[in-house]
């Protein structure tokens, strides 16, 4: 590899971050309008709902609403819920 190519553009593929799971605690996958037990922010019981800028969770009893994201359990990176099977 010569000096240059170092700052050569890439043939146009795009680098793609890897997708995080969608899945709780204890790897139940999870999907668009699946309720769960929020572990974190006093939610509760939540329904996985799709936001504007991804998924959140839409507390039952309360309406608030929390970014998937900030559900991650930055150890495992599962997420911080347990899904509620009916």
């Amino acid at each position: 590899m010569g000096l240059f190519d170092f700052f050569k553009k890439s043939n146009g593929a795009a680098r793609k971050e890897p997708a995080l799971e969608m899945t709780d605690m204890y790897n139940n996958p999870l999907q668009e309008g699946d309720t769960v037990e929020a572990m974190r922010y006093d939610l509760g019981r939540c329904k996985l709902v799709r936001a504007e800028k991804g998924y959140e969770y839409e507390s039952l009893a309360t309406g608030q609403r929390v970014s998937y994201l900030r559900m991650v359990d930055a150890i495992t990176g599962f997420q911080k819920v347990k899904k509620v099977v009916v």
